[in-house]
């Protein structure tokens, strides 16, 4: 069995006053509040909401 890769994400800034998509980015993260720290996994799916608010958000290797 293989474990999956997983990244943590943590919200930097407030998700107020951004587009429509990148909200919805944010919360498909499961991301509520700023400096909250959620770990997902590492799918192309993921990947591609963490580059879409790559400005809002910091990752590390989890």
């Amino acid at each position: 069995m293989t474990k999956q890769k997983q990244i943590k994400v943590t919200l930097n800034k407030s998700k107020y006053g951004r587009l429509k998509a990148h909200r919805a980015c944010i919360l498909g993260l499961g991301l509520r509040r700023i400096r909250q720290t959620v770990t997902v996994l590492d799918t192309p799916e993921n990947r591609g909401m963490i580059n879409k608010i790559s400005y809002l958000v910091s990752t590390e290797e989890a």
